[in-house]
C-alpha cells in the first residue's frame, strides 16, 4: 500500500521516480517529462505515492494514474 505525504520523509528525498503504467507507452518523452515535473512539484496531491529509504535520505516514488493526470492537465 502507497505512503501518505510525510512531510519529514519530504524534506529527506534526495531522488524522484516516476512508474509510467503500461497505457502509457506511446507517450512521448517529451509528455512524459512535463507530466513528471508536474506530479512531483505536488507530490501530497499524488494518488500513488512512496517513499524508498536510501542511506542519504528518500526516494519519492509516484506512481501515474488518470486521475492524477486529469489533475496535472487542468480537467
Amino acid at each position: 500500500m502507497p505512503n501518505t505525504f510525510d512531510p519529514y520523509r519530504e524534506a529527506l528525498v534526495v531522488e524522484s521516480h516516476t512508474v509510467w503504467p503500461a497505457e502509457y507507452e506511446d507517450w512521448s518523452a517529451a509528455d512524459k517529462a512535463r507530466a513528471e515535473a508536474l506530479l512531483h512539484a505536488a507530490p501530497q496531491e499524488a494518488a500513488e505515492l512512496d517513499y524508498v529509504r536510501q542511506h542519504t535520505g528518500f526516494a519519492r516514488v509516484i506512481t501515474v494514474t488518470a486521475a492524477d493526470l486529469d489533475r496535472v492537465s487542468g480537467r
